[in-house]
């Protein structure tokens, strides 16, 4: 008589292709996502009519009503404004800058935040502001 050997096969699910259509998925949802970079602080915009919304602003530099300058949310001096932005600049070069003045902070730091931007090569700069209730 033959002897038989019995085998108990135990079921395996292979795992590696759904952990490569998980790897692929992650990898396209990071690559397709655009980040928003937020200057740091909440500040209270003045009202205008012509008021816009900006989609390719990447830079935000806030002005608070003190004269404080925050970018990337932190705080920075005002000869820093030149070199944080060229680096903004270096990472993305076709994004344009937003600068989010407070309402009662002083014109002459806008104007010179202005300044230091242009300095920095950049040519298309906006000023926040918020349309009024209607």
């Amino acid at each position: 008589m033959a002897r038989r050997h019995s085998q108990v096969d135990e079921a395996e699910i292979n795992l590696t292709p759904m952990l490569d259509v998980v790897f692929i998925m992650l990898i396209f949802f990071i690559v397709t996502t655009s980040f928003v970079k937020e200057a740091g602080i909440d500040v209270s915009r003045p009202q205008a009519a012509t008021a816009e919304q900006k989609p390719k602003a990447n830079i935000m530099i806030a002005i608070t009503e003190s004269g404080q300058i925050y970018m990337q949310k932190r705080e920075i001096d005002l000869r820093a404004v030149r070199a944080n932005v060229e680096r903004a600049r270096a990472e993305n070069p076709e994004g344009s800058v937003v600068i989010i003045a407070d309402k009662g902070s002083k014109t002459g730091i806008l104007v010179e935040v202005m300044d230091q931007v242009k300095l920095a090569g950049v040519d298309e700069i906006s000023v926040a502001a918020q349309k009024p209730p209607q």
